[in-house]
């Protein structure tokens, strides 16, 4: 079994609209690996959550994780119970609701299940370097995903010589 502190942040251009996210894995040993990703049209939460389940697939299960997130959505829904409650409830929120994001929240929830895995608030823009070396990363992927689909959407032009 290993040990990972994994850092995860996702980004919106315009919520919803182009977003990108980013994860670091660092191993007991200190090796540090990032992963990114981004989709054309998606929500910040969607991103945020999509960190978190990319980064723990990357991981054996068994393995322990501590994942830090800026994302009070993300650290909540399992340090405050609200996952298991959305579960009691029919996927039901507080307002009896549909939960956004199930989709995502089942495959996380998969994941956990067969991982030791803490979550950890850390505040953004605040100096801890992997935070914001996700939050940039994620960011760029997301004005990435902007200008594609800026470019998708302009005409092809052929110049014949």
């Amino acid at each position: 079994m290993s040990r990972y502190k994994i850092y995860t942040d996702g980004s919106c251009i315009i919520n919803p609209g182009a977003g990108g996210y980013a994860a670091i894995l660092v191993d007991e040993t200190g090796a540090r690996v990032e992963i990114t990703g981004s989709e054309a049209l998606t929500t910040n939460n969607r991103m945020e959550l999509t960190a978190a389940i990319v980064a723990l697939k990357k991981i054996a299960a068994g393995d322990t994780a501590e994942i830090f997130t800026d994302s009070q959505y993300l650290k909540n829904a399992f340090v405050q119970g609200w996952l298991e409650k959305w579960k009691r409830n029919g996927w039901k929120n507080s307002a009896k609701k549909p939960v956004l994001n199930q989709d995502l929240w089942l495959e996380l929830d998969a994941l956990i299940s067969s991982r030791a895995v803490r979550f950890h608030w850390v505040k953004g823009h605040a100096g801890n370097i992997f935070n914001e070396r996700c939050d940039k990363l994620a960011r760029t992927e997301a004005e990435v995903q902007k200008i594609r689909a800026v470019a998708e959407r302009l005409p092809v032009q052929l110049e014949l010589f």
